[in-house]
């Protein structure tokens, strides 16, 4: 059973937590999570972009000139793909992107991504994130103090006002609760930081 140091937002230890094995120490799949991050910023696409064709396009319904006659090539519309405000040939329609991940594989990738940042020791656990006031440089000093550079995914047991209003103006900071969890959330920062009430709650729901 993994065992980690709780820090306080000073930066000083605290005590020692032990770690659920199944959370904290899954094997590692790098097809899964390819698979679920993938899936992920798919159904982030919202797959509206669309072009007109050349029966959709705005006017053209007359022929331009006379079939024969006049030395030109035949032209039956003005609104044909090679002719200036024309149509678009293969352009892009309203297309779902969405791909369905079973609710199994996304837990399963959750405790894997966990565990692949505790192995790398990227993964830090704090006792509460417990910010006198919800500024930019409170954010900043608990960062410094936590030694983690501003790529970090701060996650809570529940809301915190002070953190979250802190962290608006850092580009790279963000933050979450235990139950908005994601696979591409875990894995798109460079660290994570748990406060202890997240900690249980994260093995109460992934640790089935």
């Amino acid at each position: 059973m993994p065992t980690v140091t709780v820090k306080d937002v000073s930066g000083n230890a605290v005590g020692d937590l032990e770690l659920s094995d199944k959370v904290f120490g899954a094997t590692v799949s790098i097809p899964l999570l390819h698979r679920v991050v993938t899936a992920y910023m798919a159904n982030q696409r919202r797959g509206n972009a669309d072009t007109k064709t050349r029966a959709e396009v705005r006017g053209g319904g007359r022929k331009p000139w006379r079939q024969k006659g006049l030395g030109r090539a035949r032209a039956g519309t003005t609104r044909a793909p090679h002719w200036r405000h024309g149509g678009v040939v293969f352009g892009p329609h309203p297309h779902d992107f969405s791909q369905r991940i079973p609710k199994k594989m996304k837990q399963a990738a959750i405790r894997q991504a966990l565990s692949a940042k505790l192995r790398d020791q990227e993964l830090i656990v704090i006792d509460r994130f417990a910010l006198e006031s919800p500024k930019t440089s409170g954010m900043l000093e608990m960062l410094n103090n936590l030694g983690t550079g501003m790529n970090v995914l701060l996650v809570s047991g529940s809301p915190v006002v002070n953190a979250k209003l802190g962290s608006r103006n850092l580009k790279s900071t963000e933050i979450t609760t235990a139950h908005s969890l994601s696979a591409y959330t875990l894995l798109k920062h460079a660290q994570v930081i748990l406060d202890e009430d997240a900690v249980r709650m994260v093995e109460e729901v992934f640790g089935r």
